[in-house]
Parts: C-alpha cells; structure tokens; sequence
C-alpha cells in the first residue's frame, strides 16, 4: 500500500476504535469464555448463505463486498455491515480485503483497516502482524489494532510474540500522548491493559517480567483494576518498586477520585510527601470528569505549581461542556497566568460552538498579553460560523509575532476557499504574513503546506 493517507489523525482514530472493537470483545472473564465469544461470532456469520432464510435482511450485508457496502447510506449501518463481511471471511478472504483497501477513500479507509484487522487479529493474529510487515510505514498504523485485538482474547500469546519480535513493534509509543507511532501507549501497555481485564493477577506477573517498558506496563494493569476497584489497585501498588510508583500513583488517584473523592484524599496522605500533590491533582481530575463544581471547590487543596496548573486546565475544560460561563468566571479568578493561557485551549472551542461573541468578548476582557492572545488564538482557530475576514481582524490585535502570523494565516487560508479575490486582496498587502507563506495560501496549499482542498480520492488524497 503507499503512504498517501497517512496523517497523525489516523493514529488517534486507530487507537480510539481499534479500542472501542475490542471493548465489545473483551470481558472480565477468562482467556477461554473470550475465544468462545469469538468463535461464536464466526459461527454466526458463517450460516445458511440462503437469503430466504433471513426474512430480517441482516444477512444480505454479509452477502456484499466492501464496494457494495461502501455505497450504503447510514454510516452506522455501514460500520455494522463491514463487521457482519469481515465476521463471515476466513483469514485468506481477510488478506484479500486487505489488498483491496487502497482503493478506497481514506476516511473510509481507516475505517475498514480498523475493523478488518481487528476481525483478522482475532482469527488468525500471526498472519494478520506478516501482513502488516509488508506494509511498509503504512504497518505502523494497523499494528496496535492487531495487537490489542490479540491480546483481547489471547494476551499470553500476543506477549509470546511481542518477546520474540521486539523490533516489529519499536516505532510504537515513541512519540507521546496516545497510541501508536503518532501515541504514548506502547505494546507492553496494550498487551497489559487487556491482559488485566481477563486476570490481573497474570497480567501483573507478566508485567513484573519485562525489562523494557515494565513501568508502562505495570502502570497499565494497575490503571486497569482501578477503574472498578481503586482500593485494590492500591494494594497492588506495593508489588511494584519505588521507582514504578509515580504514574501508578496518579492513575489509582484519579479513579479514586472520580469514585471517591473524600476516600482518595485519606489514601493520598498516605503516599510520598514529593507524590502527594500530582496524586491529589489526578484525584481533582477524576472528580472533575463527574462534577467539575465540586473539583473546582478541592482545587484550593494543591499547592501553587505545575500539578496545580494542569487541575485548573482539567477543571476548566469539564466545566465549560456543561456551563461554558461559569468556567470562564472561575478560571478568571486564579492567580496562575500560565493555568489561564493554558485553560483557554480548553474553554474557547467549547464556548464558541455554544456563544462565539460571548466567547469572544470574554477574550477581549483580558489585559494584552499572553493570557489574551491564547484566547483570541483558540477562538479563532475554533471559529466556523464567523466570516474568516472578521476573523483576520481578531487575529491581528494579538501580540505575539508569531502566534499572530499563523493565526491571520489560518483565517487567511479559510477566506481563500470563500471569496478568493478579496482573500488575495488582503494577503497581497499583509505585512504579516511571511511571503513564502503568502503564496501557499494563494495556491491553496494552506499556510503551512500541504495538499489543496479536496485533495481527491483513494490513494492519493481524503474524501
């Protein structure tokens, strides 16, 4: 396959649903219930091929090929026929879908990778990871489907594997906060967290084995256990060596916190005088995920510094989904400039869908600086129902050069797809916009390259 649709966006979607399959295909049974899931599914799918016998018409996807479905209208319905097709395919039919996925467009195309690789990760994990090998760069991005899909029905043997081809697998969770080669969650991880649903006892001793990644992984199977029984999870933690707990720590505080909030406070007291306040930050964290107020209100117990920081941004972005305002009236009463500029990520998108000139007006309460132009950043960038030509105007009362620069930039860029004339008018004379990055705005190369609009179809360009 080449290499056109490849975009950071495809590790997230990757991770996000190659999750969400192998959520319906785990439970917290044994490794065998699992495999008996599976193999109950296939059969299902591998019935009578009478459509006769099918008044309902569900088997008549399973009929179709991935053309046919493709051409349904319903994109859940399309999602539920591809995993109806795949579902019926034996390990050689799922190799030949695989060769056929060039020649779909590329959102479409991320979406069947995702569940034809799962299905075949299920069926046959050994031929669908030789599979992925020949893929080039383009593998990196179906193997963490491959690999959580194994390890939800058959962790011990997707560890087996991992342990004997190490360099398949070393690109992934090199690049921070995800999944994936474009994410943080690397393949011991994955295994480890599917691993702690079936048996966390295994998984932990399996976890404690590694040499590489043992602290991800451990991390992994304690976070897992905590999502139903922080207390638990906190007993597991004495397993772990000193130098393992500082993630544990804040994975179990956040559960805690969201499940517990006055039990994580007691537990926390009981940690690491240098791990208490990142702890109590995750605990506000977890609360804030069921009710931001109430977080808001604990944000008093953290010290000032980095952890607090991060809980206001938190809080703030849990808040303005529910009530954008009083976000906004909160975060304007703490005393950190870098927990606002920080927060504004945070607040803006979500208030300016709901209230652009409220959102905005807001902004503009705010003294120049920092704080400002992070908002007026944020609310441009987020920004899809004002004229891009009043956004240009937004973006030039910033005061950072180079913020303002890319900001009128993107407003640019949009005014370009809208009315080209009067956008050319006004980038022309922009004094700035860098002039190599006026003219790839005029070509519709956007300001910071790239393909046009549109960008065509199957493999060379998106939808």
């Amino acid at each position: 396959m080449k290499n056109s649709w490849i975009f950071p966006a495809t590790a997230l979607v990757v991770g996000a649903v190659g999750g969400y399959i192998s959520g319906k295909n785990t439970n917290s049974s044994q490794n065998d219930s699992a495999i008996e899931n599976t193999a109950r599914r296939t059969r299902s799918a591998s019935r009578s091929e009478n459509p006769a016998a099918d008044p309902s018409g569900k088997h008549a996807a399973r009929l179709m090929g991935t053309e046919e479905i493709a051409r349904m209208p319903g994109n859940s319905d399309r999602i539920k026929a591809l995993l109806d097709f795949y579902a019926g395919l034996t390990p050689g039919q799922l190799e030949e879908e695989a060769r056929k996925l060039e020649g779909l467009p590329m959102n479409e195309r991320i979406m069947a990778s995702i569940l034809l690789f799962g299905r075949w990760a299920e069926s046959d994990p050994t031929a669908a990871m030789a599979f992925s090998n020949t893929m080039g760069f383009t593998g990196m991005f179906v193997r963490p489907t491959i690999l959580q899909n194994w390890a939800s029905v058959d962790p011990a043997n997707a560890a087996k594997y991992f342990a004997s081809n190490p360099r398949e697998f070393a690109m992934m969770g090199m690049m921070g906060g995800g999944r994936g080669p474009m994410g943080g969650q690397g393949p011991a991880s994955i295994i480890a967290s599917e691993w702690a649903r079936q048996d966390p006892a295994a998984a932990m001793a399996w976890a404690g084995t590694l040499t590489t990644d043992k602290n991800q992984a451990l991390n992994a199977v304690i976070g897992e256990v905590a999502k139903t029984d922080p207390k638990k999870a906190a007993g597991m933690l004495a397993t772990m060596d000193g130098t393992d707990k500082g993630d544990a720590y804040r994975s179990v505080a956040a559960q805690y916190g969201a499940l517990n909030f006055s039990e994580a406070q007691t537990w926390i007291r009981t940690l690491p005088t240098d791990e208490q306040a990142e702890a109590l930050a995750s605990a506000i964290g977890g609360l804030s995920n069921k009710d931001p107020q109430a977080a808001a209100k604990q944000l008093a117990l953290i010290e000032a510094g980095d952890a607090k920081d991060g809980a206001i941004a938190g809080v703030v972005e849990d808040w303005a989904r529910v009530n954008p305002q009083a976000a906004a009236d909160f975060l304007k009463q703490q005393d950190s400039a870098k927990a606002q500029q920080d927060a504004m990520r945070q607040l803006m998108p979500t208030w300016v869908g709901q209230n652009a000139s409220a959102a905005l007006a807001y902004a503009n309460s705010y003294e120049a600086g920092d704080v400002r132009d992070s908002a007026l950043q944020s609310y441009v960038w987020s920004n899809n129902s004002a004229a891009p030509s009043e956004l240009v105007k937004v973006a030039e009362t910033m005061t950072d050069e180079g913020d303002r620069t890319r900001t009128i930039g993107i407003a640019a860029a949009r005014w370009m797809r809208e009315d080209a004339t009067a956008a050319k008018a006004y980038i022309q004379q922009s004094t700035t916009i860098p002039d190599d990055a006026k003219q790839r705005i005029i070509d519709g190369r956007g300001m910071f390259g790239g393909g046009g609009p549109g960008g065509g179809r199957g493999g060379r360009g998106g939808n």
